[in-house]
């Protein structure tokens, strides 16, 4: 039905151009002789239609003027017309003169016809698109959705162009930061005034939507637009992240709520896609924690590189299934093997990796709360997060994997909880490994050597047990809101951008022997309370509606985080998103008594584990946040 619609439709083009052609050579003929023609010129225009209509059409056809819809005419499409008609306006004459044929056509009729054939055409297709599109005769459909674009660049531009072609919208005019724009017309809606004039334009023209089309704006142009539009009690949407349009991803025309992602202003990641391809593609790569956030994300990124197998190794069974789920739907052509497995438990791995035999292995597997892990956990998170790092990297070493990414934490600088400082000894473990595996190396004892590469980051917007998943379960609720300290800050960033530096870091790595640590750009920190109020705004609400709380600091929480210690210093890399911290590495003697201690110990209290730590990592202090710093356990409300 749609195939004979279509058939249809290009039928009737058709015989309109056929007759666009008879109209334009007898309007040409009607103006050479000021509308009375001579009866000798009459017949001369009767004859002369006889082949140069069906040459015209002919032409017309071969130029593939009728595969499209009028509707959507555009450039392209005119500028087959203009070829199509000049190469007619062209044939005639030659036809006519060059075979001298005893035609009567006056010169001026030569000129003229194919100036009005083209208005006639290209003409009837602009005025049907106007039509078409509600704008020839400035109608308007209740059913639309009255909107403000805020933005004038090229995005905002391919946007109207859009939105003007779709039944769901009606775009009332554009708001920019361009005063030289002001009062132009962009795909004949008019740019109104500036951004900040959003209130008085949302007044005088109604509107319900505002749609934010400018992906280079500053965080800060982003959050002021996104107040005003909750303080005017209207829906503000977005367009895809740049990313996502240069990759193809999505479109403009793709709206959808503003996140917290949008309001971050972070430039997008840009990879190494060759690099990454050499070190993936093809390649039998491990991540553990497979089933989590962060482990999650590296699938899927790494996905894109073609592997030749994903083993996904994770402890938690309905984590497991639910990626497996997911994947097998998404990727049906990549290999995949979904491992159920400790990374404590060495017989399991010693499996694993011999059947597997993997070339590079992300370690994502982690435990990471840190007020869970302060009180009644700390010796399961040391378990976990040091001796399971150690077992995994030397089953790594023992099968010759070639990169051994580890995932750690900017908790790990200047460690003041449990977490961190284990985090920051699974670092140690890798650098001391990389040693014994240099060391062998020199030796001759072994034929291949595994890079070690440390990559610490800050915190990853809606990471499970992250700060942003409680908080929208908060405002789900009603509120209140729950923050430790008002000024209690933390670095951000989105999961998938966190996942892309992990693999140009993983890729890096070795640049200076192996067991670096990459330090990602963070950006600057975010205060929890304005996240709070940024996810209240978004949710459609204000501080009146969701109370804030503040609750007093838990166990083990800073303040701020830090990125490199004060014996740290950084270098720069090739990436300008990652740094590499300079520190004294650990040798393999270390090592062995680290491990002759997890051989000899029993489960340890919590402060015998704290007390362990502090020996361990020089840099761990238990120490608590001053009294006048930090709010007192009493709760403090406060509202807007």
């Amino acid at each position: 039905m749609i195939a004979s619609k279509f058939h249809k439709r290009s039928l009737i083009a058709f015989i309109h151009d056929f007759i666009a052609v008879i109209a334009a050579w007898w309007l040409a003929y009607l103006f050479r002789f000021n509308f009375e023609i001579p009866p000798d010129f009459q017949l001369s225009f009767q004859e002369n239609l006889f082949w140069i209509a069906p040459t015209q059409a002919a032409i017309f056809y071969s130029f593939g003027l009728y595969h499209g819809l009028w509707r959507y005419a555009s450039l392209p499409d005119l500028k087959r017309i203009v070829l199509a008609v000049v190469l007619g306006a062209v044939i005639v004459p030659f036809v006519i003169y060059m075979l001298k044929l005893p035609i009567l056509v006056p010169r001026a009729v030569i000129f003229l016809a194919p100036l009005l054939l083209l208005l006639i055409m290209g003409g009837s297709r602009v005025l049907y698109r106007s039509w078409k599109e509600r704008r020839f005769y400035n109608l308007k459909n209740s059913e639309h959705k009255s909107v403000i674009v805020l933005g004038t660049g090229s995005t905002a531009i391919n946007l109207v162009k859009d939105l003007i072609r779709s039944p769901d919208w009606q775009v009332v005019g554009l708001l920019g930061d361009n005063p030289k724009k002001l009062g132009t017309r962009l795909h004949g809606v008019r740019v109104l005034g500036m951004i900040d004039e959003l209130p008085v334009w949302v007044e005088k023209l109604g509107v319900s939507h505002v749609i934010i089309a400018m992906p280079a704006a500053s965080q800060s142009v982003r959050r002021q637009a996104l107040e005003m539009c909750t303080h005017l009690g209207i829906k503000a949407l977005t367009i895809p992240s740049y990313a996502d349009l240069v990759s193809g991803k999505m479109t403009v025309s793709q709206i959808r709520d503003i996140e917290l992602d949008d309001l971050l202003g972070r430039a997008p990641v840009v990879l190494d896609t060759e690099g990454l391809h050499d070190l993936l593609t093809g390649k039998i790569v491990l991540i553990t924690g497979a089933g989590g956030s962060i482990g999650s994300e590296l699938c899927r990124q790494i996905m894109a590189f073609n592997p030749g197998q994903l083993v996904l190794l994770e402890v938690n069974e309905l984590a497991l299934y639910t990626v497996q789920e997911e994947f097998l739907a998404k990727f049906p052509a990549i290999a995949m093997a979904f491992v159920i497995g400790d990374i404590k438990d060495q017989a399991r791995l010693q499996q694993v990796f011999a059947r597997y035999q993997p070339t590079v292995v992300f370690h994502a597997a982690a435990y990471k709360h840190v007020p869970l892990m302060e009180i009644d956990n700390a010796w399961q998170a040391v378990l976990n997060n040091v001796y399971g790092t150690y077992q995994l990297a030397k089953v790594a070493i023992e099968y010759r994997v070639e990169k051994f990414v580890l995932i750690s934490t900017d908790k790990a600088v200047n460690p003041t909880n449990v977490m961190g400082a284990s985090k920051r000894l699974a670092e140690m473990v890798c650098q001391a490994l990389q040693q014994s595996v240099l060391h062998a190396e020199n030796n001759g004892t072994t034929p291949a050597k595994t890079c070690f590469v440390i990559v610490r980051f800050g915190n990853v917007l809606g990471s499970t047990g992250s700060v942003i998943p409680k908080f929208r379960e908060q405002i789900t609720k009603g509120g209140p809101i729950t923050v430790t300290h008002p000024e209690i800050s933390r670095y951000f960033m989105s999961i998938q951008e966190a996942a892309q530096l992990v693999l140009q870091a993983g890729l890096m790595g070795g640049v200076k022997g192996g067991g670096e640590i990459f330090v990602m750009d963070m950006g600057d920190p975010v205060k929890i309370v304005d996240l709070a109020k940024d996810m209240i705004r978004l949710s459609g609400l204000s501080e009146e509606d969701i109370k804030i709380v503040y609750t007093g600091l838990r166990p083990g929480e800073k303040l701020h985080e830090e990125l490199a210690t004060e014996n740290e210093s950084t270098v720069p890399t090739q990436h300008e998103k990652l740094r590499i911290t300079l520190s004294d590495q650990v040798n393999e003697q270390w090592l062995d008594s680290l491990v002759d201690w997890f051989a000899t110990q029993r489960v340890l209290n919590d402060d015998e584990v704290k007390s362990a730590l502090a020996k361990w990592v020089p840099e761990y202090s238990d120490r608590k946040v001053d009294e006048q710093s930090a709010l007192t356990e009493q709760k403090v409300e406060i509202t807007g």
